[in-house]
């Protein structure tokens, strides 16, 4: 069988009259979409539309938790508790809910955003704030994280997990992010992004910060759309995927294996 992978990328990501990424072009090369849910980016206004035009282009909507930190842009860490954290989760989700069911559609998956992300991955307190979250309101829920605390909690409650590759961020040894204030963190030339992802999709690693080759589960690729250059890499990215045989398909079908 062929390679599978999901393509998702980071949406809705505004507030007001300020606009981040070009969503429009990004929903022609996905087939899911981290929706920001307000307490990094988003708003009512800016959630309804983005909903909207995820279902009128058939991807599927998932939401984009983030900690409290609008002017950060959820990228500071903040001192939360875990019942902080898992009820700032739980009312996000739900938020999103809302639209999903008043344009005709479901939240399909659980992407923490930012320094949460981050922080999931390597705190089990907030893992399991997160777990806790996503169990009780909705146990289909596909929780989206890197190989990590976040990821072995939610697959001892029995969700199903996701996991996602970041071929323009650098990676550490052990399999977690280079955090973005070190040098490096993000890796800008178009050329390497695009042999990482490949070998992420077809070879299952990925090469660390000090060279050597990591073992990555990737079953969702993370496209960026917000700064320059990013849509004509997110369309290159797509067409070296299938250029190679990976069939592009949904993330639902990706971990069932099934196909399309």
């Amino acid at each position: 069988m062929a390679p599978m992978v999901d393509l998702v990328a980071d949406l809705g990501e505004g507030f007001g009259a300020y606009t981040m990424g070009d969503d429009e072009a990004l929903l022609e090369m996905l087939t899911s979409a981290n929706v920001a849910c307000g307490f990094h980016a988003g708003d009512p206004r800016i959630m309804d539309a983005t909903v909207r035009t995820c279902v009128q282009n058939r991807v599927a909507v998932g939401a984009h938790p983030s900690f409290p930190d609008l002017v950060g842009f959820g990228r500071r860490a903040m001192d939360l508790t875990p019942e902080e954290v898992r009820t700032d989760v739980l009312y996000q989700i739900g938020a999103l809910q809302a639209f999903a069911v008043a344009h005709g559609t479901r939240v399909q998956h659980v992407a923490p955003h930012g320094r949460l992300g981050n922080l999931v991955a390597v705190r089990a307190d907030y893992a399991r704030a997160v777990v806790d979250a996503v169990a009780s309101l909705d146990e289909s829920l596909i929780v989206l994280a890197q190989d990590g605390e976040l990821a072995d909690a939610a697959r001892a409650r029995g969700l199903r997990v996701g996991i996602v590759g970041i071929a323009d961020r650098a990676y550490r040894d052990d399999g977690t992010l280079v955090p973005r204030s070190e040098p490096g963190a993000v890796i800008h030339d178009p050329d390497e992004v695009a042999r990482r992802t490949l070998r992420m999709v077809t070879e299952g690693v990925v090469r660390s910060v000090d060279g050597k080759d990591i073992p990555v589960a990737c079953d969702t690729v993370l496209l960026h759309g917000d700064s320059p250059g990013a849509i004509a890499l997110a369309g290159r990215i797509r067409e070296e995927l299938l250029a190679a045989g990976v069939e592009i398909t949904s993330l639902d079908k990706v971990l069932s294996g099934t196909g399309a």
